[in-house]
């Protein structure tokens, strides 16, 4: 068993897990992404058996978080993945949240908090209230979840995201690389919208202010039309 660190300088070795091919776009966005966000305390860590990647976690101090949440004394995660169900009751996750909890102390935050989802690219509440993640917050199909160990800190709190959606009028993308797969979806929306005489406006997003304040409560990812968040 081990987990390995993944920085800018092994990233190509050791690849971002959910994507593989170093010469892909989407690993290219990300790898850039990941270069200038490292500084801001992004870390990243896979978890591999027997030399297999099984799963990984990408976490942040909270106010870094490129989520809409507001918990300026905690670590945020943003992603975790074990890849196979097989894997899943194994212990493996347990194993990546802990290391987010010792980085945490390390720097003396009052806890770790997440954002879960039953929807598509957020992990399911389950994982985290099994190690006794409290849930502190809900909006639409999101839930905001905190393990802290200094009582006297205040709960995070989730950023209003339907604030600036009506500003968005005629079709919108606008994501970020934090995803590597967003580069593929972005081309394959833009390119169907050419097809049927849409025009679409993409923005990517370029900072953690942007990603707070998106109009969605995934952050990174927001198709909007007149108004309305559709994905």
């Amino acid at each position: 068993m081990e987990i390995v660190n993944v920085t800018p300088d092994n990233a190509e070795q050791e690849t971002f897990f959910c994507i593989k091919d170093i010469k892909s776009p989407g690993f290219k966005s990300k790898q850039r992404w990941f270069e200038k966000r490292y500084e801001e305390g992004v870390r990243l860590k896979i978890l591999k058996m027997n030399e297999k990647m099984v799963g990984f976690i990408e976490y942040v101090p909270a106010k870094k978080a490129w989520r809409p949440v507001e918990a300026p004394d905690f670590m945020f995660i943003q992603c975790i993945m074990v890849y196979s169900k097989k894997d899943r009751s194994k212990g493996y996750a347990t194993l990546l949240i802990k290391e987010t909890i010792k980085e945490a102390k390390i720097q003396g935050l009052s806890g770790v908090c997440t954002m879960t989802s039953k929807g598509p690219w957020i992990a399911d509440k389950e994982v985290f209230i099994k190690h006794d993640f409290k849930l502190v917050s809900t909006k639409e199909r999101f839930e905001l979840l905190s393990k802290k160990w200094n009582k006297e800190a205040q709960d995070p709190q989730l950023i209003d995201w339907t604030i600036n959606q009506k500003k968005y009028k005629g079709w919108h993308l606008i994501y970020a690389d934090q995803c590597p797969w967003h580069e593929k979806s972005a081309f394959d929306l833009l390119n169907t919208a050419m097809d049927y005489g849409i025009d679409l406006k993409i923005k990517k997003i370029e900072s953690v202010k942007e990603a707070k304040t998106a109009p969605s409560g995934f952050g990174v990812f927001n198709l909007m039309h007149d108004g309305k968040l559709l994905e």
